[in-house]
């Protein structure tokens, strides 16, 4: 590797670094908030988007981890660990989405809730298309496969919003947990290509 390419992966590799470091910075705000709009409104869906934040935290710190080091061990266990991740989100969601569905549970209006998730569905959806150039660059598939846990992050904040935009001004009560149900679904394909690879390559 000649200089000017070291230099230039130094470059990628700092940005990749500033890019999970506001995620993270970013969810664990975004817990606290959560946590305020998820008791004042009784909501289920806000509950369990702080979760979401939760794996989330993990998720950017073992890309931090990854990024600081090298060598494929280290590669391979930090791809297994947002596996991990993937399938905990997909069974949260399953179980959630399934819970509230069977209840018919109705939590109160939240503007706090809309407000946040408003917000962090944008800033989530611009991180994940960062990292996702970013790890192309940088040829590294544990930030990329972590851009695309942003990502659903991002599809999550939009289903609650969604959720509780329908249920603010149409009584729609169903309608978030039943967008889960698609989100279940994204993430077990994650889970699938992390631990068994694409189809073409079993």
């Amino acid at each position: 590797m000649t200089g000017t390419d070291g230099t230039a992966r130094q470059r990628l590799v700092r940005r990749g670094l500033a890019l999970e470091y506001t995620t993270l910075g970013w969810n664990v705000i975004g817990i606290g908030v959560l946590s305020v709009a998820a008791i004042s409104a009784r909501s289920v869906a806000l509950a369990g988007f702080g979760l979401d934040s939760l794996i989330e935290i993990g998720a950017s710190t073992v890309v931090i981890w990854e990024l600081s080091g090298s060598g494929e061990d280290r590669r391979r266990r930090a791809l297994q660990l947002i596996g991990v991740g993937f399938a905990l989100l997909a069974v949260y969601l399953l179980g959630q989405s399934t819970w509230v569905l069977a209840s018919g549970f109705r939590p109160r209006h939240s503007p706090l809730g809309i407000g946040w998730t408003a917000v962090t569905a944008a800033v989530m959806f611009a991180l994940a298309a960062g990292k996702a150039r970013t790890g192309a660059a940088l040829d590294d598939p544990v930030l990329e496969t972590e851009g695309r846990v942003t990502l659903l992050d991002g599809l999550l904040a939009a289903a609650v919003l969604l959720g509780l935009l329908l249920h603010s001004l149409a009584g729609l009560w169903w309608a978030d947990p039943a967008a889960g149900y698609v989100l279940v679904s994204y993430a077990l394909r994650e889970v699938k290509e992390i631990f068994f690879g694409p189809p073409d390559e079993r």
